[in-house]
């Protein structure tokens, strides 16, 4: 099931790429960056989240996960990296896969991205998705379908994250997911260049024009997007955000 054996990196130049490259997936350039974003509905596509299978081992690849689906009959249509992990691959935050729940809403001060709040929970129920400030997600009582902790959250309210620095240097490969003000379609993307966080965050408050964004991880970030004959390898994962047919 192997489509592209490493992560494919396209020229950050200003020649437009086709915008239409797969069913649900697309490349686009925004400000001479490379990226592909992947769109669906909350209340038609089926969203999930995965991270081990019923014996409680990690799915840890997408062909893995692929693979289990398949012989419950199922199809895999997009994958990407869905939260970050621990070097055991268990994942930093809140999980709700379809396992069930790993550990609580993280709200602890530490180092890292996770923790560069205000960070938040990208959560799908009944229909529609929505991401949350993480303190928010508790006061709002949810009881989602599935969700998944990160963190820094990318764009609040309409706004880029106070830290998020329109000077920074540091770039790498990037992905997060952002959702719709109705709640109804999720945007998920992938730099496929390295970007700067302001880079990436621009892309869902310019360009997607969703209120909310979450980051989901860098450098380690892949995709599977059989559409567009792409199953990124690398190293193991933790939480996997997928799409089901």
């Amino acid at each position: 099931m192997l489509f592209t054996l490493a992560a494919v990196f396209l020229p950050a130049c200003d020649i437009a790429l086709p915008e239409e490259s797969g069913e649900y997936c697309r490349s686009i350039t925004f400000r001479s960056l490379p990226y592909t974003v992947c769109s669906f509905r909350a209340d038609r596509d089926d969203i999930r989240l995965f991270y081990a299978d019923e014996d409680g081992a990690p799915y840890l690849q997408f062909d893995t996960l692929a693979d289990a689906l398949a012989e419950r009959g199922e199809t895999l249509v997009f994958a990407m990296n869905g939260g970050m992990y621990h070097e055991n691959r268990e994942p930093v935050g809140y999980l709700r896969a379809e396992g069930g729940d790993s550990a609580n809403v993280n709200t602890n001060e530490g180092p890292g991205n996770f923790h560069m709040k205000p960070n938040g929970v990208f959560w799908v129920e009944d229909g529609r998705a929505g991401i949350s400030v993480s303190e928010a997600y508790i006061s709002e009582g949810r009881d989602p379908d599935f969700a998944t902790q990160s963190g820094p959250m990318l764009v609040i309210d309409g706004e880029l994250h106070p830290t998020i620095n329109p000077d920074g240097t540091s770039r790498k490969r990037r992905n997060g997911v952002g959702v719709s003000a109705d709640g109804r379609t999720v945007h998920f993307v992938i730099s496929d260049s390295l970007v700067t966080f302001h880079d990436f965050a621009s892309v869902f408050s310019d360009r997607l024009e969703t209120p909310n964004a979450l980051f989901l991880d860098g450098q380690v970030s892949r995709i599977y997007a059989p559409a567009m004959s792409r199953n990124e390898q690398g190293m193991d994962m933790g939480p996997i955000v997928g799409v089901v047919e």
